[in-house]
Parts: C-alpha cells; structure tokens; sequence
C-alpha cells in the first residue's frame, strides 16, 4: 500500500510540474513578469509542490526498495 501512494505521488508530482511549466508559459505569467518580475502564485505552487511530492514519491519508492 505505501508504494502505491509513493507511486501517486511521484506521478502527481510529475503532473503539477507540467501543469507548472506550462502555466509559466502563459499570457497571465508573462504579465505577472512583465510588472512584478516573478510568475504568478499559481505558477509557483504547482512548481513547488510537483517538485515536493516527486521528491517524496521516489525517496518513498527508494526506501520501499532497501536501496537507500
């Protein structure tokens, strides 16, 4: 049951990254950019949290395989 959600996690985690990247690319970021110098909220959460529950996902598929 824990590789399951360890493998949930990183394949969330992989979607949110190309939610992410792809929101970055978007007309709503550049303008966020364009006044503020950095992407929009969005766009940093999904950025974030995709790259937390990867990290989490393939540290618990790891340590599920004895090999860390």
């Amino acid at each position: 049951m824990n590789k399951l959600i360890c493998l949930f996690l990183l394949v969330g985690g992989i979607i949110a990254v190309v939610y992410g990247f792809n929101a970055s690319q978007s007309v709503a970021s550049s303008f966020s950019r364009l006044f503020t110098g950095q992407p929009t909220d969005h766009t940093v959460w999904l950025l974030l949290g995709g790259g937390i529950a990867m990290v989490l996902g393939v540290s618990g598929l790891l340590r599920d395989a004895k090999i860390l």
